[in-house]
Parts: structure tokens; sequence; C-alpha cells
């Protein structure tokens, strides 16, 4: 058993993690960071091309910040999205690594090659004194007699699966968010545990209808370019198999192919690297096109994740807080996605304010005589059910565009009694030693998520942003509201009516039953 002691824990070492390990060292707090994989070499950024809003003060931003609520449905906060973007601006001043600027409609992005924009980031982490413990899975949160989040405990992958233990005066969970194992590029670490461990020590999540992000990319399957922007691939020109133009970024394309229809990009419209690519590895037909398929990036291209009460990014648990992908992003993003540079500008603002948060929130809390683990899902010293078999299940009922893309009170109702049959057998019949035992713990965190996500898109009975309902086509004007839920044996869900002030700053829910 490895013990640690440190002022601030952060777990996950992607692009927010990294930013909150930064900000919280350096406002002085002793920094532990520990990532599932290796920290700056694995998700889906270090595939990609990292793309960031950075928008100076003025009408510009003015115009950004009304686009964008606009998008979203009216179900974001133009004052949280304003701080994103100032608070990213301000970053990006500092930032002293390649930057490329692209004309382009819309906002101004700056674009940052992911995996170099990773590696500078671990290396800042470093120099500021933060401890990397690369390939140390969290499993469970710590907390005290009175609730409060004080550490975790997991296991080092490359020592035999020995178990560690750090306890911490306040913890940032960053481990992004979840694609459901879609084969999206690096989303494979991107599976829901940090959701999972949240909920289990009382955290609420907000925004989980917003979970049917999809993107698209070549076929076969497993082809990427290392050009592209996470788990999808930025085609210029589409069109479907009777020669029809397909607008990119509109879901068009994505119709058109929930429709049965094949969807083809145009390479002629391909960037030059890109075009060579897909032709090394296959990608090209006979008839020199590339055919391209759906991918569902989940809660990542989403809106879902932990609801925040402040801020700093706390969590509804004291002691906790989160950023990235693993936050709930409908107070910036609505019931859109985050695509398009806002989601690089959230990791840099949502990581740069846990961070701060937590070692602020270590300083002033004295620290309790004794800690336990938070009972977890899939936990048990023996496997009784294979977790494979809850996995595909999962996938069965998140993948596909018919219960994804569109959804229906039948669909959902059908998805959501298969899951929860699930539950049980997942709770307390997955397990393992090692590796087992994580395959166990993402298969348990996969089902969650999925329960989270069925249950709040079956009560929000209109289409809004990514979350379409078949049976209620259009946007409704009494649901300009927002959801929560939690829950794990038995899933509930909040509704929580229009935007409220609260010091003035932010956004606070109005809680109402549904």
């Amino acid at each position: 058993m490895t013990s640690i002691e440190t002022d601030v824990l952060i777990l996950g070492g992607g692009p927010a993690g990294l930013w909150a390990a930064v900000a919280a060292a350096a406002a002085g707090a002793r920094v532990v960071l520990a990532d599932k994989s290796r920290s700056g070499s694995s998700g889906p950024t270090v595939h990609g091309t990292t793309v960031l809003w950075d928008i100076a003060p003025g009408p510009e931003r003015a115009e950004a910040v009304a686009a964008s609520i606009a998008r979203g449905g009216g179900l974001g906060d133009p004052v949280w999205l304003e701080r994103v973007i100032d608070e990213t601006h301000r970053r990006l001043r500092g930032w002293t690594g390649p930057v490329r600027r692209t004309p382009a409609p819309g906002p101004p992005r700056v674009y940052l090659d992911g995996a170099s924009y990773l590696r500078r980031l671990r290396r800042g982490a470093l120099a500021a004194g933060v401890r990397v413990l690369d390939h140390h899975p969290a499993l469970q949160l710590l907390v005290d007699p009175a609730g409060t989040v004080v550490g975790a405990a997991g296991l080092q992958r490359h020592h035999r699966f020995r178990p560690w233990t750090i306890r911490a005066g306040a913890v940032v969970v960053a481990t992004g968010g979840c694609a459901f194992l879609s084969g999206g590029a690096g989303t494979e670490v991107n599976t829901g545990e940090g959701l999972l461990m949240a909920a289990e020590a009382g955290a609420e999540l907000a925004g989980m209808e917003f979970s049917s992000a999809y993107g698209l990319a070549p076929v076969p399957a497993r082809l990427y370019s290392a050009l592209a922007p996470g788990p999808s691939m930025p085609f210029a020109v589409l069109y479907d198999e009777a020669g029809t133009a397909l607008p990119a970024g509109d879901g068009t394309a994505l119709a058109a192919i929930a429709e049965g229809r094949r969807v083809f990009a145009a390479l002629r419209e391909t960037p030059e690297p890109l075009r060579s690519w897909l032709g090394r590895h296959g990608a090209v037909d006979a008839a020199g096109r590339v055919p391209v398929r759906a991918v569902l990036e989940g809660t990542i291209g989403g809106a879902g994740g932990l609801a925040l009460t402040g801020p700093d990014c706390a969590t509804t648990v004291r002691g906790l807080y989160t950023a990235g992908d693993l936050a709930g992003r409908e107070l910036v993003a609505g019931a859109a996605g985050t695509a398009g540079g806002l989601s690089g500008a959230w990791a840099v603002a949502s990581g740069s304010w846990a961070g701060a948060g937590a070692a602020a929130f270590a300083r002033s809390t004295e620290w309790a005589g004794s800690a336990r683990p938070v009972p977890g899902a899939g936990l048990g010293p023996r496997a009784h059910i294979d977790p494979r078999s809850v996995v595909g299940l999962v996938q069965e009922h998140t993948l596909p565009l018919r219960r994804s893309y569109r959804r229906s009170a039948g669909s959902l109702g059908d998805s959501i009694a298969e899951l929860d049959a699930m539950w049980p057998g997942a709770q307390f019949e997955l397990g393992g030693t090692g590796a087992a035992q994580l395959r166990a713990r993402q298969a348990a965190a996969l089902l969650a998520v999925a329960r989270w996500a069925g249950y709040s898109a079956l009560v929000r009975t209109e289409s809004r942003g990514i979350h379409r309902r078949t049976d209620h086509p259009d946007p409704a004007a009494d649901w300009r509201a927002r959801l929560r839920c939690g829950g794990l044996d038995e899933v509930w869900v909040r509704r929580e009516q229009g935007p409220q002030p609260l010091g003035d700053e932010l956004t606070a829910p109005r809680p109402a039953a549904v």
C-alpha cells in the first residue's frame, strides 16, 4: 500500500487537470496529480488539434456570447460564458508555445497541436512542483465522518496493481467525459468513473440529457488522423450517395446517416496532409471518396456532467471540485455541444478555477482525523458476471443513432428498463482483483452514466440543441429550464426553473418538482 498526503489531489491528467494542477500550485498548495494512463500522452486531445476561443473585450466578444446563448437554446448563462472567454484570453496572453490563428467564420480562435499542447502543460506542472503519478487509476473517493471529500484510493497499474491511498485537503475530479467506448480517438480512457465516484459520494449531475453528441469519422472504424480534433474529423464538404451536398457542422450529415443514407467526404476539399494520410491508410474507396460514419462522443462533446455550485467549480459535495468535460457545461453551452473552440476554452478556465478553489479550500479547512473509502459499484472481491456483458448492453442502448441521436418516450423507456434491470447485478456481482477490478469498475460506470442520461432525456419532453425527441420535435417555451439528476439504485431527476442570480454574479437554479 502506497500512502501519500497532499493539499490538493487532481484526478485526471488531461488539459483541465493539468491547468488545475498548475493553478493549485501557483496558489501555494502541495499538489499531486493521478492519471489512469500517462498524463500528457492520452485522451482525445493528444490525437488532434486543440481549438480555443481567444476573443478580446469589445463588441466581438459580446456578439460571440449572444450567438452562443442562442445556439444553446437559451439555457446558457452569459455571465459564466463571459468569464470563460475572459479567463482563456488572459491565460493565452502568457502562453509561450506555438499558436496558429486561422481566419474562419465565427469567434476568433487559436489552434494548437494537441500532443504538443499537452506535453507543454505537463512540463509546466512538473516545473511548478506538481507530483505526477502516471498509470494510477482512481477507484473510490475518501470522505471524513462529515461527508467531506478528503482524498481518493486506487491501483498502480505498473506495480502489480498495488493499492494506493492519497489523503488531501481537497480533490479536483477532471477525468474527462464518457464516450461509452465508441471507438473515438483517445476516448478509451473516457469511461465515466469520475462521474460514478462523485455520485457515490453524493454529488448531483446536470444536463445529462445533452449527452448525445456525435462526430464523423472515416470508415473503417479504427482510422483516425493525428490531425483530427478529438474523436471526429474536420471534413469541409460532405455529400450523400446521390451526390446531394450536406453542409458540414449543422447536423445534416448525421440526419442523413440516421435515415440510412451513405455519406462521403469530398477529398478535393480536404487539406492535403489529411488527404494523403487517408490514402495511405486505406480510407479512400475505389471511387476516390471517403465514406464516413457517426461516432458517439457522449458527454465529451455534449454538456452533461457534475453540477456546479459556485465560480470555483465546486460540486454539491464539500471538498470536491471538478473541471473540463466531467463538469456540467449547460452554464456555458446550454443545450448545444461544446465544439468549435468552447470546449478548449472551458478546459482552460474551469481547470484554473477548480485548482485555485481547491487550494483555497484546503488552506481554510482543518483535516479530519479519519477517512473512509466510499463504497462503490463493481468493487466486489470476485466477479460473478462478465463486465463485457454489461458494456455490451450499455453500448446497445447508447451507440446507435436510433438510441441517442433520435429518441422517443418508447425507445427511452425500453432502454431504461433494460439498463435498470442490469444495475443490481453490476453493482454487486461485478468485481475481481487487479486489471479485472478496473474493468469491472469501468463497466459499472458506463452503466450508471447511461441510466442518468436516459432518465434525463425521458423527462425533457422537447427537442432543444443536441437533444432530439421524435415524439416532441420542437422546443417548448416552458422547457427553458435545466435538469439535475443523481441516484444509484433509484435514479431521480429534478427540474430547475429559470436562471436566478447567485451572489449577483452566477446562475443558481430554483428547484421544482417534475
